[in-house]
């Protein structure tokens, strides 16, 4: 038997960048006795808790591979139910943050979930191509029901708190009412001419909010007759219980509650409704649509009610009197005046805006009437404020936004310090510099779309190159733009260190690639005339079409630069002479590397394909069908022929350059991967993505073998290929 190669297993180190996720909702969460402090949101797999009067993490909930889309929180503020885009529900306890309960049951992703008043049972629904809603008992940790009857995703789910009754909404356009002892539909509501985006319960289950595609919120009365404390005969009842409403063909006219519209809030925000929420209590509705707008509505206690009532009779009894003195004194008024009405008992609070489009919110109302509104934006961005529901025209105050701690865009390229302590990563916003050991930012410098990075030698100053073509020069401990050097007409790609560390390279879409070159000038702006960091133009390279990447050889000897007739052309360094050509990409090479000995060069196209060459003679050993999408980042692990890639795909993974064969698929990015660094000792890589993760992976001491990964590989691509094989008791 020969010897089986053994490689060193790389695992997840960290995630970092990320603040909320945008196709999650968010959720506070009380924590050491303390409510409206802190707030739950999904991070990808994780689920952060953040202190919002800190600025900072109280606490990480871990996950594994699937990305979180829901979060409720138990109303004993002891558990975190989560729902998971692979269908999973799971439970944590907050004061130990493990997985006390899990529940498999969906076979798409969780889109929202539930809990009764008691924390008994949780209700969740998914998305497209199961449209049940099913009902779990907490506390024995079975399924209870699954209720079908939905033709949509479902898009909100609520528990009465007084009867065992569960309203659902879906992008079907219908409400439905489920009794949880019967386990079937006794009502839907069709009064919705699009999706149902949201529904919420207010004043002790009184009225019923939904909101749909129109700026229409509807308002529903509920009414609960109890059928024994009632002494009339059928027939009486039966007519009472059709005076109540117009039934639909589903509807149950002996159930004891019935719903009939009372009237409409209108939103002046524009577009759909995006999601809403009530307090706890059921006081405040919380609502937003595609704009920077949140909208809050007020509805008030019975005694608030009568008053506004009063007041709203004695200035309609004034106008009367003053525009009509001629008519008799004795004309009875309209009794539908006199009675409490939709506009007598909602008042709307002074609107919200807020920075950027809001993607999520959650309230809550304290005891002396200050409401706090948490919101999730969708620049990576979670914001608190708030507003005083007992003062009249109160304006909302922002009390902490937590931005500093991540890009507000997809960050679009990485790399690692030369000591391997810090790490760049630049966006179309800003660049940021980061402690690699605690994940934590240390500078943030506003600029332009970042499309390549890379630390000077000595780790004080840091190069990136812009869309536009401009070459910045940042100093790192002052967090300062030094210089703004226009190096390219077009964008600049790429910028590769010499191997000498006295200068640079750039490549740009101006069909150029640039010879820099280090240098101290006096700083003329400073009265001390010190010395900073610039660089001098030596030569320019012209070509044909417009250059992607440019790679110097470790050796110093040749340059290497892809262009976009999907070719890579190799020249000398000293002379400019060309020296090699590899051409059988069908699509432009999008990234490249080459070995620390110079004897291979790897590189990855649009096409797919990573392809394996050899520096001496340009002949291609090896063609690999390496992602499912373009491959966007390439890079070698120094001193070795490994080498790792990332692709549109999602996914990071590790290749033998010697023998081909892929290592291992890392655990990736949701949407496209669009960068990846290798730390200078090979002990860490780091990978940015469209979820706006940076993702940092590190070198164990776990042995690796080939054919376990790939029959684990096959297992996985085997269970995925017949389907869900998930079963649920009870059910």
């Amino acid at each position: 038997m020969g010897l089986t190669k053994q490689y060193l297993r790389y695992i997840p180190a960290g995630n970092f960048n990320i603040i909320a996720s945008q196709n999650c909702n968010l959720n506070f969460v009380t924590l050491e006795g303390q409510e409206g402090r802190f707030v739950a949101v999904g991070a990808c797999e994780h689920i952060i808790i953040w202190d919002l009067r800190l600025g900072e993490k109280a606490q990480v909930l871990p996950g594994e591979k699937a990305v979180v889309t829901a979060i409720c929180a138990s109303p004993n503020k002891r558990h975190l139910a989560t729902g998971y885009s692979d269908g999973n529900v799971q439970i944590y306890d907050l004061k130990s943050a493990e997985v006390i309960s899990i529940f498999s049951g969906h076979r798409s992703e969780v889109t929202a979930l539930a809990y009764d008043s008691y924390g008994h049972k949780l209700a969740s629904g998914s998305k497209v191509g199961d449209t049940d809603v099913i009902v779990w008992d907490t506390v024995a940790e079975t399924g209870l029901c699954r209720l079908s009857g939905h033709k949509g995703p479902i898009t909100q789910l609520t528990f009465m708190s007084q009867h065992p009754i569960l309203i659902t909404g879906s992008k079907d356009s219908f409400v439905k009412f489920w009794d949880l002892e019967t386990q079937h539909c006794f009502k839907t509501v069709v009064g919705h001419r699009t999706e149902v985006w949201g529904l919420t319960l207010v004043k002790d289950d009184q009225y019923l909010v939904t909101g749909c595609g129109d700026a229409e919120l509807r308002v529903w009365k509920l009414s609960y007759k109890d059928p024994d404390l009632e002494n009339k005969s059928s027939v009486d009842h039966l007519t009472t219980t059709l005076e109540l409403i117009d039934l639909h063909d589903t509807d149950d006219p002996n159930h004891p509650l019935q719903c009939h519209k009372v009237g409409s809030l209108l939103r002046a925000g524009k577009g759909r409704l995006v999601s809403m929420f009530s307090d706890g209590s059921g006081q405040v509705v919380g609502c937003h649509g595609t704009d920077n707008q949140l909208e809050l509505f007020y509805f008030c206690t019975d005694d608030e009610a009568q008053v506004r009532l009063k007041k709203r009779l004695r200035k309609e009894r004034k106008k009367k009197l003053s525009t009509s003195e001629n008519e008799p004194q004795e004309e009875t008024p309209n009794q539908e005046n006199l009675q409490l009405s939709l506009r007598d008992e909602v008042k709307r609070l002074v609107p919200i805006k807020v920075s950027h489009k809001p993607k999520s919110l959650d309230l809550v109302l304290g005891s002396g009437g200050e409401l706090r509104v948490a919101v999730n934006l969708s620049n990576n961005t979670v914001e608190l404020y708030t507003i005083q529901t007992t003062v009249k025209n109160s304006e909302a105050n922002c009390l902490r936004s937590i931005a500093s701690q991540g890009h507000h865009s997809e960050v679009r390229a990485v790399s690692f310090s030369n000591d391997n302590l810090a790490i760049v990563s630049g966006s179309a916003e800003a660049i940021k510099m980061w402690n690699r050991p605690s994940q934590a930012c240390l500078r943030t410098v506003d600029s332009g779309y970042i499309l390549s990075t890379v630390f000077v030698p000595g780790d004080r100053h840091v190069l990136a190159g812009l869309k536009n073509g401009i070459l910045l020069i940042i100093d790192i401990a002052a967090g300062d733009v030094l210089e703004e050097i226009p190096a390219h007409k077009e964008e600049l790609w790429s910028i590769c260190l010499q191997p000498d560390l006295r200068g640079c390279v750039t490549g740009g879409g101006d069909k150029t690639v640039k010879f820099w070159q280090f240098e101290l000038v006096v700083d003329e702006k400073s009265e001390s005339k010190a010395k900073v960091l610039s660089l001098l133009h030596l030569r320019t390279l012209k070509l044909e079409d417009s250059v992607l990447c440019v790679k110097l050889s470790p050796n110093g000897k040749f340059v290497a630069v892809a262009l976009l007739d999907s070719t890579v052309k190799i020249f000398f360094v000293d002379t400019f002479k060309f020296y090699l050509s590899l051409y059988g990409h069908k699509l432009p090479v999008l990234c490249m590397d080459i070995s620390s000995d110079s004897t291979l060069i790897a590189t990855g196209s649009a096409d797919r394909n990573v392809k394996i060459w050899g520096m001496d003679f340009g002949d291609c050993h090896k063609s690999i069908f390496a992602h499912e999408d373009s491959v966007t980042g390439l890079q070698f692990v120094p001193r070795t022929h490994y080498f790792f890639t990332c692709g549109k795909d999602g996914k990071v993974k590790q290749w033998d350059g010697d023998t081909y064969d892929k290592i291992i698929t890392l655990q990736g990015h949701v949407g496209e991967a669009w960068a990846l660094a290798v730390s200078p000792n090979g002990q860490f890589v780091v990978s940015c993505g469209a979820d706006r993760v940076l993702r940092l992976y590190e070198k164990s001491d776990q042995p690796l073998v080939l054919q376990d990964e790939q029959e684990e590989e096959r297992e996985q691509q085997e269970v995925l290929a017949t389907g869900e094989q998930t079963a649920v008791k009870k059910l």
